[in-house]
């Protein structure tokens, strides 16, 4: 590549967030510690465990697989 490239992808500013993305109204309410604590620990087993193997994609197409 020439070192005069200019990747003009990032010479513009990322567009705004849409206004649905924005919540409306009063703020969300903060977790208790005990939700805080439940999530901490829902959040670590679900690290340890292993991802269950995905099944393996049929080959025909979809209206011949009903």
């Amino acid at each position: 590549m020439n070192s005069t490239h200019v990747d003009h992808a990032l010479a513009y500013p990322e567009p705004a967030a849409s206004p649905l993305w924005h919540r409306a109204g009063a703020k969300a309410r903060p977790l208790t510690p005990a939700e805080q604590r439940r999530n901490r620990e829902l959040l670590v087993l679900a690290q340890k465990r292993p991802t269950r193997p995905r099944s393996p994609r049929s080959t025909k197409p979809r209206a011949e697989a009903r």
